[in-house]
């Protein structure tokens, strides 16, 4: 067996070690952002609201200056509605980015530790290591590596003759005499 752990707890393992710590710690300072948002946006809300209570006692008791506190108070009226249109715009601006980082998260959840299916084959391609171990493979020949990555054992698998033979790998011995030796035994 390649393996010397079960497969489904290699699984576990390795999708513990997935990171996506990253992008739910962005998708928290968006929302913390849209909070802060909403915040400012309520603050200056009350206090235009407030101004424009204070502005229209004042005006009340003061007749002569009620066209200009109606200009001022237009004034601020108008940059409180731009401050709270800008506001909303960004607010609407960081709900498409969260909605684009919850979709990504969940791509790369459905992907997987190892990546989609392209991404696999090309690895699988590119590395001569795999390679080899496939080659071994179609052979009959399964290699199994020990905690170091060294690898010490292979099993021969001779289906014609319904053969099976461990190898243990030893460095003192040429590769010439492991070639010969699994020749031979297929």
């Amino acid at each position: 067996m390649l393996l010397d752990e079960d497969p489904a707890t290699l699984i576990h393992h390795t999708i513990g070690n997935f990171n996506i710590h990253p992008d739910k710690t962005a998708i928290g300072r968006i929302n913390e952002s849209l909070s802060t948002l909403q915040q400012a946006r309520d603050l200056r809300v009350r206090e235009a609201e407030s101004a424009l209570k204070s502005a229209e006692t004042v005006s009340a008791h003061h007749s002569t200056d009620h066209a200009s506190q109606i200009v001022e108070l237009d004034t601020q009226k108008f940059r409180v509605a731009k401050a709270a249109s800008d506001l909303e715009i960004e607010g609407e601006r960081l709900e498409q980015e969260l909605e684009g980082l919850k979709g990504r998260l969940h791509e790369l959840n459905l992907q997987g530790v190892e990546g989609d299916g392209h991404t696999r084959d090309k690895r699988e391609l590119e590395d001569p290591t795999i390679l080899k171990l496939k080659v071994y493979r179609s052979l009959g020949i399964d290699i199994d590596a020990d905690g170091y990555g060294a690898y010490n054992k292979a099993t021969i698998r001779n289906t014609q003759k319904g053969d099976v033979h461990v190898v243990n790998i030893d460095p003192r011995f040429s590769r010439f005499f492991y070639a010969n030796y699994f020749w031979q035994t297929i």
